[in-house]
């Protein structure tokens, strides 16, 4: 079964447009039926559909939204089937092999289906046809509600369609449509001829891919070839809960359960190698009212006596009324979270608490903006290489990928100017003077060559060559030449020689 779903049009009395920034100008992606019926159509230029409907309202689209969107569907699609796949960006193909029965036959599966978009503000197109491609053609371009049975001849019932029911890309299509090939009849009467499906492969021979090759679809359609899918899979969220014989009003219980519902959660997680970003804690009174608690974490966490710990200050106003008989915890958001040592988790807690956990009591308390903490940020400049932000954001995905730099353990808050003594002018140092001690220099690592960020520096601006060194007491320091001689840039005080500075110490 294939649906083409799209959202409910009779809202919007004005035309209205989704449109997406391209080099050429916006473009509209979808519109709703008082666009259509003032000429905008998906595909057509803002500027082009505004010359025929003035009164044209543009909206920028939201891409990641409607595919969130079609993934929701989807898992929700597969009540009438053992799977589901998505069709982007407005479709879905469900398998229902041997379930039709289920709802009384087909017909009555496509109104069950109908209905139940419907409700949810959605016009949907619906098909059943046994192959996916056969099922997608009726569902866009063949008469509503349309079944198809494995018995039918499939290339003779879709032989009226045009060939833009076969998924091909534009440029193939007008291709097709240059050669006068408009319907499936006249490419299944040309395939049907002695050299006419030699003459379209060797038209479309170096296309690989089925979305460009009008014999691959074909053969798709007619069930010639399997045509694989990718199912959706959802993902369940981690649950646990407690039907509790008795209803309880008392707080000790409260903890009690709740103490619980935290180790029973810990074993899910710790089963799926996850940790805990959101939890969600339910309460089920005996009058039917519902209570919940939400608790957001700095970073993942698998510990039951944390989580304990800080919903206990969520707990304090709550109502029991006449008892709770119900209580759930769920983890809404969760990520990836290694196993850790036992004895070196023990060593933490003997030694204080750690810097997620601090940050998660002192958010509780004070709220989730009035707490800050560094993260890494991806610059090769150490001194802008973090940033603070709130502890409940997600960290930036690429805040990793400069780890391969070795740098020291400790920076300065400031780089430090430093005299030094070097052979050659670009060479590398050998002595230098420092908060008036003179260090005699024994070993040098480098130069790393730091360039400035051309996108936010000026263009005088000089770069770095950055030194590991180390003196002849064994200590060591991590340098760098800020700049170089006869590059233009300097000042005129040292007459445009580089100047060095001592950023970091090593261990």
């Amino acid at each position: 079964m294939a649906q083409g779903c799209k959202p409910g049009e009779g809202a919007d009395a004005d035309p209205l447009a989704l449109i997406t920034e391209t080099a050429h100008g916006p473009r509209i992606d979808s519109a709703n039926a008082a666009g259509h019926a003032g000429g905008a159509h998906a595909g057509m230029m803002l500027a082009d559909a505004r010359t025929l409907c003035p009164q044209l309202r543009a909206v920028p689209g939201d891409p990641a939204g409607d595919r969130e969107l079609l993934e929701k569907l989807a898992a929700w699609a597969m009540r009438w089937g053992p799977w589901s796949a998505m069709d982007p960006p407005d479709g879905l193909l469900v398998d229902i092999t041997a379930v039709a029965h289920l709802f009384g036959g087909e017909k009555c599966l496509l109104a069950d289906a109908a209905q139940h978009f419907t409700r949810r503000g959605l016009h949907v197109r619906l098909a059943i046809a046994p192959t996916a491609g056969a099922a997608w053609a009726l569902s866009h371009y063949g008469p509503p509600h349309c079944i198809l049975s494995a018995e039918d001849d499939i290339a003779e019932r879709l032989a009226d369609l045009p060939v833009a029911a076969l998924r091909l890309d534009d440029d193939v299509l007008a291709v097709l449509r240059r050669l006068g090939l408009k319907t499936l009849r006249q490419i299944t009467n040309v395939e049907g001829g002695a050299t006419g499906r030699d003459a379209i492969q060797r038209r479309f021979r170096n296309r690989r891919n089925p979305a460009a090759n009008p014999l691959i679809r074909m053969d798709q359609l007619i069930g010639r070839v399997p045509e694989p899918l990718l199912p959706v899979v959802p993902q369940a969220m981690p649950l646990v809960q407690r039907r509790l014989a008795q209803p309880i009003r008392h707080r000790e219980a409260l903890d009690h359960v709740l103490a619980d519902l935290a180790a029973d959660m810990v074993r899910d997680l710790e089963g799926r190698g996850q940790g805990a970003r959101r939890l969600e804690l339910g309460l089920w009174r005996v009058d039917g009212e519902v209570t919940v608690r939400a608790l957001e974490l700095a970073a993942a966490v698998r510990d039951a006596d944390h989580i304990c710990r800080l919903f206990a200050e969520k707990l304090d106003n709550i109502d029991a009324g006449f008892g709770i008989e119900t209580m759930r915890l769920r983890a809404s958001w969760a990520e990836p979270l290694a196993m850790a040592q036992g004895d070196i988790e023990a060593a933490a807690r003997g030694h204080g608490t750690s810097l997620a956990a601090c940050i998660d009591r002192l958010t509780t308390r004070l709220g989730p903006h009035a707490v800050s903490r560094p993260v890494l940020h991806p610059s090769h400049l150490p001194e802008r290489a973090q940033r603070w932000q709130a502890p409940l954001e997600p960290e930036p995905v690429q805040q990793h990928e400069l780890r391969f730099h070795a740098r020291p353990l400790k920076l300065l808050d400031r780089a430090e100017p430093i005299s030094v003594l070097y052979a050659t002018p670009d060479g590398y140092p050998r002595r230098f003077q420092w908060r008036g001690e003179i260090h005699e220099i024994v070993r040098v690592e480098g130069p790393e060559r730091i360039a400035p960020e051309w996108w936010r520096e000026k263009s005088t601006t000089r770069l770095r060559d950055y030194y590991r060194i180390e003196d002849t007491q064994g200590r060591r320091y991590w340098i760098y030449r800020h700049g170089l001689i006869g590059d233009g840039r300097g000042n005129d005080r040292n007459g445009g020689l580089p100047d060095w500075y001592v950023q970091g110490l090593c261990a």
